[in-house]
Formats: structure tokens, C-alpha cells, sequence
């Protein structure tokens, strides 16, 4: 079966992990490509992208432009005439907008990583032609995936893909090489520092906090927004190696408004930290409440509440974090989200009973 997945771009994250484990799995009987763009802007590529079998779509990006758009289309149907795939499997909105378009007898499966209801980066307008463009492509998607079953009830909330078949696949992550450092108490923060992170909120956490150590990692357009903006005890290093960063620090926290399964909080989970994360997308089925971290709401104070419990109970930390460990090996076994999709694929040229 030839596979070919489609990704407006590889920027360093979750989702680019996931999708390059999916084209490097390659099972047997399954042959993969992996159709993407450029990073843009600030953005930097994730180094999965080396060693994958890759095309580039040149003019396949992010943002909203008809032109570059139409381009990518034409791109992209040259691309899927000439390798004939078996199934195209687009990823996020942009190439799964154009991906679905393209006319052909191959099978369509489209994953949601999260959705764009909560992107304070797009507007109102933008939004409900995201809607509307979502739930005309759906019709005409085989199957469609969620990264986390709440993303997928949301969207469904949302009239996207109902009486579509629909699964739920959690991402395969592998632990990291950490070792623990010894010193004081810190919160880390890892995530690309952009609007839908909202790395604003960390720093009023952090302002609340101003005895404790904060450190955030990652790059974005509000990078330097945010180091002009951090208070003294905010640490803002830019783009660090995860098994390290997550070694140095004693709770992970997530801040964002909106998510799929970010994996930055599985891997630290998988490096025995306790995480304390904002109750959107599938944030509740990642961290599970009161047993590997605390999920709490969009506020700085309920946020600086939860961080202090930890701080003043050193026994309640380790057995959360040890329970992270744990379940984190368990549930996110990249051998698991491997097989979830072989099976989804052939499931879909299974004659009908």
C-alpha cells in the first residue's frame, strides 16, 4: 500500500513528530512519502524531517494566500499523479484543505492535531471559513482521525464530520535520556511561543509566583515580546534540547488555549515530572487529574494555586511524577500508535461485509 501524507510544514513540535514517526514507521506492505512545505517566518524545521522519504511543495505554507495556494494544488495533484498513492493522509487545515480537493480515486483520511477554535491569531470571519471549509471537506473524507477524543467530540460539537467514521489515536513517544539535576524547585515551560500557547499567561503565572524559578523553552513570533515582558525570576532560553530542559526543572507547565496531545507534556510526564496544564483539547487525557497533574483552568491565579501545592508537598510531587512515568510508558507506546493506523489503513479497503 502506498501511503502519502501531506503537511503544510515541519516545524519543531508534537505535530511534525508524529507525522515523521508515521512516514518512518513504514510497516511492512506499506510504502510512505511525505508531501510538506517550508517553515516560515521564525519557525525552525524539526530534525525528523532528515532521513524521510520527502517531496517538497514549494509554495505549500501556513498562511492564508490564494495564489500560493492554487500553486500548492497544482503542485500537489502533479505529485499524487505521479506517485499513484493508494491513500492520501493530510494533516492540520491547510493541507487538508487542498489535499481533499484534489480529484482521484485513492482513499482519504485526514487527521485533526487540535483545531483552530480557540487560535487567538485567527479572527472571527477567518474562523467560520475554517468551519465551513472543515465540514465540506469531511464529506468528502474516508476517515478522519483526532489526536485525543475531546479534540474529536469539539469537532464533531462543531457539525465537523458527523456520521463520519472517526478514531481517536493517541501519539507513540519514546522517553527521553534524562537525568535528574539536583537544585531548587522550577517550573518549565516548553511549547512553541506563539498566540495559541499563550506564553502571556506563564508570565503572569510567573509574576504571581516571584519566589519560585520559571524556565521556558521554545521560538515563535512572540519570542521577544516575552523576554522583554519576563519578570526576574522568568529564565526565556529560546529553543532547548528536551531531554535536558526537562532535567532541569521539577514541574512542567502548559499554558495553552488550545491543544491536541501535545508531546512535549507526555515526554515530560515519561521523564517522572508531574504536569500542570490548562484544561483544553485532549490536555485531560494526557496528564489524568490529581494522579499525574493537575488540570486547571485559563487563570493566573488558579494556575499560580496548583503550581504552589506542588511546591509545599515534596511527597505528593514524586508520587505524581512517578505515576506520570508510568502511565505515560503505558498509553503513548509509539508501537501502539503504529499499529493503530496499519490497521485503520486497511481497514479502509476491507470489502464492505
Amino acid at each position: 500500500m502506498k501511503v502519502l501524507h501531506v503537511i503544510a510544514r515541519m516545524n519543531v513540535g508534537g505535530t511534525a513528530r508524529y507525522v515523521g514517526d508515521l512516514v518512518a514507521a513504514n510497516p511492512a506492505g506499506f510504502e510512505s512519502l511525505l508531501a510538506t512545505g517550508h517553515v516560515q517566518g521564525l519557525e525552525v524545521e524539526d530534525d525528523c524531517v532528515h532521513g524521510l522519504p520527502i517531496v517538497r511543495i514549494p509554495s505549500l505554507g501556513r498562511a492564508i494566500n490564494p495564489i500560493a495556494d492554487l500553486r500548492a494544488f497544482i503542485e500537489l495533484r502533479r505529485v499524487i499523479r505521479e506517485y499513484k498513492p493508494d491513500l492520501v493522509h493530510s494533516h492540520t487545515f491547510k493541507a487538508g484543505l487542498i489535499a481533499r480537493l484534489i480529484p482521484g480515486s485513492h482513499k482519504r483520511v485526514h487527521t485533526f492535531h487540535g483545531h483552530l477554535f480557540d487560535d487567538q491569531s485567527f479572527g472571527g470571519v477567518q474562523k467560520f471559513l475554517i468551519s465551513f471549509a472543515e465540514r465540506f471537506n469531511a464529506r468528502r473524507t474516508d476517515l478522519l482521525i483526532s489526536v485525543g477524543d475531546r479534540v474529536g467530540r469539539e469537532l464533531r460539537a462543531a457539525r465537523i464530520g458527523n456520521g463520519k467514521s472517526w478514531l481517536s489515536i493517541a501519539p507513540g513517544v519514546l522517553p527521553l535520556s534524562t537525568v535528574r539535576y539536583s537544585g531548587e524547585f522550577c517550573v518549565g515551560w516548553m511549547a512553541r511561543v506563539t498566540s495559541v500557547k499563550n506564553p502571556m499567561l506563564a508570565v503572569d503565572v510567573a509574576r504571581l509566583l516571584p519566589s519560585i524559578n520559571f524556565l521556558m523553552a521554545g521560538g515563535g513570533d512572540l519570542l521577544e515580546e516575552i523576554k522583554a515582558v519576563a519578570p526576574s525570576n522568568l529564565s526565556v532560553i529560546g529553543w532547548s534540547d528536551a531531554a535536558k530542559f526537562w532535567s532541569s526543572v521539577s514541574v512542567a507547565l502548559s499554558t495553552s488555549d488550545n491543544e491536541g496531545m501535545p508531546i512535549a507534556l507526555i515526554e515530560a510526564q515519561l521523564a517522572g515530572l508531574p504536569v500542570v496544564a490548562t484544561d483544553v483539547g485532549s490536555n485531560s487525557e494526557v496528564i489524568e487529574n490529581e494522579v499525574t497533574g493537575l488540570i486547571v483552568g485559563k487563570s493566573a491565579e488558579e494556575i499560580a494555586a496548583a503550581i504552589s501545592r506542588l511546591v509545599q508537598d515534596s511527597d505528593r510531587r514524586s508520587a505524581m511524577g512517578a505515576a506520570a512515568q508510568e502511565r505515560a510508558l503505558r498509553v503513548f507506546d509509539p508501537t501502539l500508535m503504529i499499529e493503530a493506523h496499519a490497521e485503520a489503513y486497511v481497514a479502509l479497503f476491507r470489502p464492505a461485509a
